[in-house]
């Protein structure tokens, strides 16, 4: 895995995008307090052994402090402790691949972390601490961790930067069943409102199918942390053109997007039917074996943060709009789908998360904005908003995908031992 940090300051290491999940899944933003870009450290020098401080000055203008990194001398230079922001060179001079996690050593809490630091190899560590107890713990591949010796800071003038305890897999299982559980009462709803798109269609009212569509489509934008675990079923019902050769003209082109295209575009309901009815089966197929999935606790906490990153990428875009004009309202659900699922954590992250309320506030923020967007049952398309408008729905959401970066980062699974 990359370099990341929970306390540590932006600048602290390389963050590697996660392995793209199903759906239009995209890799996870950097740019959170949790979730950090890579930076060089200019001036960067490498004390060996017990040196500790650095005697030259950094380009950086802060106190370099080169630290050991091995199983038989973890922590090793950190020999003068001092409070304020600070820079922590590790130095892995094992054989073996390590992580490095800046913990409280009474609380397990940890203040920043590197991860994959390879033999032979230097990363800087940025971070901000005030008084308290702290020890590095190393983490080699392959073999147990290694706690350093404590180091106590007193008299220091600043706070200490968050640190959060790490989420075990056992802490995710809880609120994953009970999401799980939450998408079954969905799986209900979305099969009823389905049937009666499906049934306009097939009784030829085309203005009640367009009326019945929305709906019934909002419930599946709903459900969005559970993507991944549907697979084969999200691109029956809700795929797009993207990858179809033959565009919207595409005998694979189904689902809710394919119906769409055609309500919107004067098909007549007897060319209707057969993707009403693939759709309707699909979101049958899909309650009926519900039941039987399993979602990954592991994977929760990235979803929260996927569903708006998605959103921002597909239906603030309008890529995703293929006639009903409708992707500020997918954007609205998409928005209580991650409230649902922020519910569920919010055990986990309220010791956690000290950004929290913050989130709140803009989660908040948003749906006031989005719902301004809707006029009785129908909603304002992108492409009538005026600049102005565009644009602070675009920083709304972008300002929320980076804060959810914290939730995907704080939830991540962490080895401990």
């Amino acid at each position: 895995m990359p370099e990341t940090a929970v306390g540590a300051e932006p600048g602290t290491g390389d963050v590697a995008a996660p392995p793209p999940p199903a759906r239009r899944r995209t890799a996870l933003l950097t740019g959170g307090v949790l979730a950090v870009a890579a930076a060089t450290v200019a001036g960067l020098l490498v004390a060996h052994g017990s040196g500790g401080r650095h005697e030259a000055a950094t380009a950086d203008g802060l106190p370099h402090t080169s630290v050991e990194v091995t199983p038989a001398g973890c922590g090793r230079g950190w020999s003068r402790p001092e409070g304020g922001r600070q820079v922590f060179d590790l130095h892995n001079t094992s054989s073996t691949a390590a992580e490095v996690d800046l913990t409280d050593p009474r609380t397990g809490a940890v203040y920043g972390e590197v991860e994959g630091l390879a033999p032979g190899t230097v990363r800087p560590l940025r971070v901000t601490l005030g008084n308290g107890t702290y020890a590095f713990k190393c983490l080699p591949d392959d073999a147990d961790a290694v706690t350093g010796p404590t180091v106590r800071i007193t008299g220091a003038k600043v706070r200490s930067g968050p640190a959060a305890v790490p989420v075990t897999q056992q802490d995710l299982i809880p609120p994953t069943l009970a999401y799980q559980k939450w998408i079954q009462a969905r799986t209900v709803e979305l099969e009823r409102k389905t049937d009666a798109l499906r049934d306009a269609v097939d009784r030829g009212d085309l203005a009640a199918a367009r009326a019945a569509w929305l709906p019934a489509h909002l419930v599946y934008e709903r459900m969005g942390a559970a993507y991944g675990t549907f697979g084969d079923a999200d691109g029956q019902i809700d795929g797009t053109t993207a990858g179809l050769s033959g565009g919207v003209h595409d005998k694979d082109f189904t689902g809710f997007h394919r119906v769409e295209y055609g309500l919107w575009h004067g098909e007549s309901a007897s060319a209707l039917r057969g993707p009403a009815d693939r759709l309707a089966a699909a979101v049958h197929a899909l309650r009926a074996g519900w039941p039987d999935q399993r979602m990954d606790p592991a994977d929760v906490g990235l979803r929260a943060h996927e569903i708006l990153e998605n959103t921002v990428q597909f239906e603030l875009t309008g890529r995703t709009d293929y006639g009903s004009g409708t992707n500020l309202a997918t954007a609205r659900a998409n928005l209580d789908g991650t409230r649902v699922l922020l519910g569920y954590l919010r055990p986990l992250l309220s010791t956690r998360d000290s950004g929290l309320p913050g989130l709140d506030s803009w989660l908040d923020r948003t749906q006031r904005l989005l719902d301004s967007f809707r006029h009785g049952r129908s909603w304002t398309p992108l492409t009538r908003l005026t600049r102005t408008r565009r644009e602070t729905v675009d920083a709304d959401l972008g300002e929320l995908v980076e804060r959810l970066a914290d939730v995907a980062a704080l939830t991540d699974v962490r080895r401990t031992a």
